[in-house]
């Protein structure tokens, strides 16, 4: 396994209320996912099954949306402040990925 510190060593200390609002999120998501499942087990139509993996995927955008707008304006910010401007070729591709 893997040592955490060895695949992603950059760490960020979030505010209460940012981790509190992430964690939220997430934690609705996850609800939609199961029940998701639920509705597979349960042999639902493919359509009301297609309708709530859309709003799954609306929700995480809109995740997607609130963690990159608070990464721009604390990450990325203060490493342009403290001269390390690699963070903006690291942003470049980020958005790269997400607009595949």
């Amino acid at each position: 396994m893997t040592n955490k510190a060895e695949c992603c060593p950059k760490t960020k200390e979030r505010q209460e209320k940012e981790y509190k609002d992430l964690i939220n999120r997430l934690s609705r998501i996850e609800g939609q996912v199961r029940g998701v499942r639920g509705m597979v087990e349960k042999n639902s139509y493919c359509v009301d099954i297609l309708i709530q993996v859309s709003a799954i995927n609306a929700a995480l955008n809109a995740f997607n949306k609130v963690l990159l707008t608070n990464h721009i304006k604390t990450c990325v910010t203060n490493d342009i402040k403290e001269g390390r401007e690699e963070t903006v070729d690291e942003l470049v591709e980020t958005l790269k990925r997400l607009m595949k």
